[in-house]
């Protein structure tokens, strides 16, 4: 059974970019080891991210022909993923795209693939494979 792993905006944008250690986030899109999950409001961040720092047809063109060639799994966001991503931002100081990650992570038991040290006020929730 391949080990399930989440990426978050950080590492994905990491990826993206060519940034350091996007080779660590390749290596992992492209392992059979490795099942890659991402939820669809940091992939919404993702978006907005590349939107404001490259355009609007930049970030159209990661999600219209990136995103799909990329072996990543989306996981829809449920009401009750709502509920319980706002109940981490009730008790964490993360940002609320951060707490739909972790949890999602959580949900899926799946460890969090990040190089953003925000994350570290959330290790007692999930694990981290830190980039």
């Amino acid at each position: 059974m391949r080990k399930k792993k989440l990426l978050d905006t950080y590492a994905l944008l990491t990826y993206l970019k060519k940034e350091d250690k996007f080779q660590i986030v390749k290596d992992l899109l492209y392992s059979k080891d490795v099942l890659l999950l991402m939820n669809e409001i940091n992939i919404g961040e993702t978006f907005y991210i590349l939107a404001r720092e490259r355009g609007i047809e930049k970030a159209d063109y990661f999600i219209n022909a990136v995103l799909p060639n990329l072996p990543i799994a989306h996981k829809a966001n449920t009401f009750e993923d709502v509920l319980q991503a706002s109940r981490i931002k009730a008790e964490f100081p993360l940002s609320y795209a951060d707490c739909f990650a972790v949890q999602t992570a959580v949900k899926e038991k799946a460890s969090l693939v990040t190089g953003d040290s925000e994350f570290k006020k959330a290790e007692k929730l999930v694990e981290i494979d830190w980039l």
